[in-house]
């Protein structure tokens, strides 16, 4: 059993409209070793490994349908238990991925199978895993066949434990996670720019970024702000909020005499580090001071360390989203409960194997530590790892409640007092955050602070999401629905007009043409072409250029706000569309020219690939009724509207089509000369007469007349003004500078060169 070849599609594609992984696999003899034959050690011993797969439904739509299909009969084909794997082991790898598919190639003991990802490396290595499990779990007589052996050192449960942390790694975390959650369910697209949490939402002029809770909105100058723990200190108490008394010191020694003047206890933090890191707390002693001072500065990036009067009370996280307090969480710090008879160091293993619980960021929850400050608490506590607590002791591992240190989090979003609230808002507008944390500290946030005293710790940009989320206890809150809305408040766009071009022929002019449409309707136009990328008509990337690829690239430029898509055969086959949904797709004609390539023999198998663009059209789908192949296209679109082009002013469907109120193009021949005729509702509206358009070479030209119907059509589509689109293609014309190797006439000499690309 070996991979013949792979495909990552990154969008829409022969197979399914969503992402995809095609192997082609050769299964050699296991032709003839359906399931059934390879026996009960390998189905178990599958099963064994995941038990999960017991879930999978298959073909019979019901719970333990794939174990079904593996024991019954003949049984099934290693190619579709290689599906199946493939999606299990993303599931349990956190992903949620249910589509396969498992179909011959025509050649014998040949399979394409193909099956859903999230993300792409976690999909590959998926595939590559599953080959590995269902090779080691083969019966000794036929990796013999194979000319195999087991692989001794193989252990899945390892094997699968890595797989499921580089899926983690790969994963967002839960801020960005919930962002994308949110960027989704409205319908907000989304690309990610990097391995990390840089994020796009929408598309060209409308989009907006995120890295991780920065966003295009946030300023510079607030981050640098609230990174200053001085200066947010100094603007906040400028403005009479509640703040400790804070002084700044940059030796030992000044820290003591300081802690001396604010009087003990005091907290130590240095001037610039985050989650925690550095700060102790409730410190009543010189020497404490002394060790907090070192602590401080090794973790700070600045020499100089803040001391503060230490405020009582529980730590809470009010989370403020364009001037909205949206959520608040009381923090607990990382802790463990006695039960009377495990030690502090079983009870630390206890609470992480709670599933939430992972490293770092990647999940909810982050594991406990026994690390140095854990260790100290422990010995200033008279405790060591091996104690035992007494039932329901708690015993806290850290001093400050950070989420990020193995805290805990309970929402009381709706307890919070008015004056807390106005108190938040006013902190975080002060620093000039778009989306910021106040951490605030006070016995009870259903009373005012102006009553029962608190204080502002800190202000934070980038906050993290996921204690508002997820919370340990109380009602998850959806702040990434509050900064969507920010970002895209009701009414705005955050989608472009995405035009969408395949066919055999003529689809690179029928860009330019409709590029000089938009351009006349006041568009700045993004195209991808077979000649490259045009940006307002300005080549950026040469070469060519009809793939995902450089799809990604118009709709991830900031100053584009009409995208137009020339999509030609091979990017489909290879890696599928570069967007997941056009508003009008067009498909020109079907014809032999590329017959041959990538497996492609029969015009109908060419015209499947190209249907894809038709498939993803949402609101017009433009089609050549001249072209048999274009025409049956019509019964698998989903748009609103289908419009049809047709040379032939007699033909009987599009008439049939015009009666019914349909939107048609048609070549209507006159005694001036040939008229492009737009029919719309019952309406007749004469656009141009062939002759006046540069392209067509006085109307001869009827290759370029098509041409320029489908492009007339497409943007009329868009309710682009008629004299735009009468204007749009009087100025094209074919010299090599509006449209290179396309009908380009030469004319200085004796004699005419033609020169056209074929």
């Amino acid at each position: 059993m070996k991979i013949l070849s792979s495909n990552v599609y990154v969008g829409p594609n022969i197979y399914a409209n969503f992402p995809v992984i095609r192997h082609e696999i050769d299964i050699g003899i296991l032709e003839e070793w359906p399931s059934v034959r390879l026996g009960k050690g390998f189905i178990d011993g599958l099963i064994d490994a995941i038990p999960t797969l017991q879930e999978h439904g298959c073909s019979y739509g019901t719970e333990g349908g794939l174990v079904r299909r593996m024991r019954e009969d003949e049984g099934t084909w290693i190619g579709h238990i290689l599906e199946h794997v493939a999606l299990e082991l993303q599931n349990l790898a956190g992903s949620t991925v249910t589509f396969g598919r498992t179909r011959g190639t025509g050649d014998l003991g040949c399979y394409n199978v193909v099956y859903q990802y999230q993300q792409r490396d976690v999909g590959i290595e998926a595939g590559s895993l599953a080959m590995r499990l269902l090779t080691q779990l083969m019966p000794a007589e036929v990796l013999g066949l194979m000319g195999k052996e087991i692989d001794s050192e193989f252990n899945f449960q390892e094997e699968l434990h890595d797989f499921v942390r580089m899926a983690q790694r790969k994963e967002f975390g839960p801020s960005t996670g919930s962002l994308v959650a949110a960027a989704e369910e409205r319908e907000i697209p989304w690309l990610r720019l990097n391995s990390n949490s840089l994020v796009q939402f929408g598309h060209g002029k409308y989009q907006q970024r995120i890295q991780a809770t920065i966003t295009s909105e946030t300023k510079h100058i607030a981050v640098e702000i609230s990174c200053d723990k001085e200066d947010t200190h100094n603007l906040l108490s400028d403005l009479g909020l509640p703040v400790p008394h804070q002084e700044t010191v940059y030796r030992e020694s000044q820290a003591i005499r300081a802690a001396h003047r604010i009087g003990y206890p005091v907290v130590v933090k240095p001037l610039n580090a985050n989650h925690g890191r550095g700060v102790s707390i409730n410190l009543n002693e010189d020497h404490e001071v002394a060790t907090a001072f070192a602590a401080a500065q090794d973790v700070g990036t600045s020499r100089a360390v803040l001391l503060e009067s230490y405020i009582t009370g529980f730590d809470h996280r009010m989370l403020v989203v364009n001037n909205e307090l949206v959520a608040v969480a009381k923090r607990v710090p990382g802790h463990v409960i006695g039960d009377g008879k495990s030690t502090i160091a079983e009870l630390i293993d206890v609470v992480n194997q709670d599933p939430r619980r992972g490293i770092g960021h990647e999940k909810v929850l982050t594991r406990l530590e026994l690390d140095s400050q854990a260790l100290r608490l422990l010995e200033e506590g008279g405790y060591n790892q091996s104690s035992v607590l007494d039932k329901d002791q708690v015993f806290f591992l850290r001093s400050t409640a950070n989420l990020s240190t193995g805290g805990t989090a309970i929402d009381v979003t709706d307890s919070v007092h008015p004056d807390n609230r106005a108190m938040a808002i006013r902190a975080i507008r002060a620093i000039g955050l778009d989306i910021g944390g106040v951490d605030f500290l006070t016995d009870d946030i259903s009373q005012s602070y102006k009553e029962i005293g608190g204080g502002i710790c800190e202000c934070n940009a980038a906050p993290g999401f996921r204690m508002h989320v997820a919370p340990s206890e109380g009602q998850p809150r959806d702040v990434a629905g509050k900064v969507m809305e920010m970002l895209f408040p009701a009414g705005t766009n955050a989608k472009i007009p995405v035009a969408a071009i395949t066919g055999t022929n003529g689809k690179t002019t029928t860009s330019r043409m409709l590029a000089s449409i938009m351009k006349s309707a006041g568009f700045i136009t993004g195209m991808t072409s077979t000649d490259g990328v045009y940006v307002d008509g300005h080549l950026t990337v040469k070469g060519d250029m009809t793939g995902p690829v450089a799809a990604q690239i118009v709709l991830r430029d900031p100053s584009v706000d009409f995208a137009i898509m020339e999509t030609a055969r091979g990017g489909i086959v290879k890696r599928g569309l570069g967007y997941n949904e056009c508003n009008v797709g067009a498909c020109l004609n079907i014809s032999a020219d590329h017959l041959g390539l990538r497996g492609v023999e029969t015009l109908e198998q060419l015209a499947h690939i190209k249907r894809v663009v038709v498939e993803v059209a949402r609101d017009c789908v433009v089609l050549n009724a001249d072209d048999p192949l274009c025409l049956q296209m019509a019964d698998f679109c989903d748009a609103k509207r289908i419009c049809y082009i047709t040379m032939d002013s007699g033909h009987g469907l599009v008439r049939e089509h015009i009666r019914s109120g349909g939107l048609a193009v048609v070549l209507e021949k006159a005694i001036n000369g040939d008229m492009i005729t737009i029919y719309d509702n019952g309406a007749h509206i004469p656009l141009l007469w062939t002759h006046l358009i540069p392209a067509t070479i006085e109307g001869k030209a009827m290759h370029n007349v098509q041409n320029a119907m489908f492009a007339a059509a497409m943007a009329y589509s868009f309710d682009t003004n008629l004299d735009d689109i009468r204007q749009g293609l009087r100025i094209f014309n074919t010299s090599f500078y509006q449209a290179p190797g396309r009908l380009n006439i030469f004319d200085e000499h004796s004699f005419k060169v033609i020169l056209d690309y074929a």
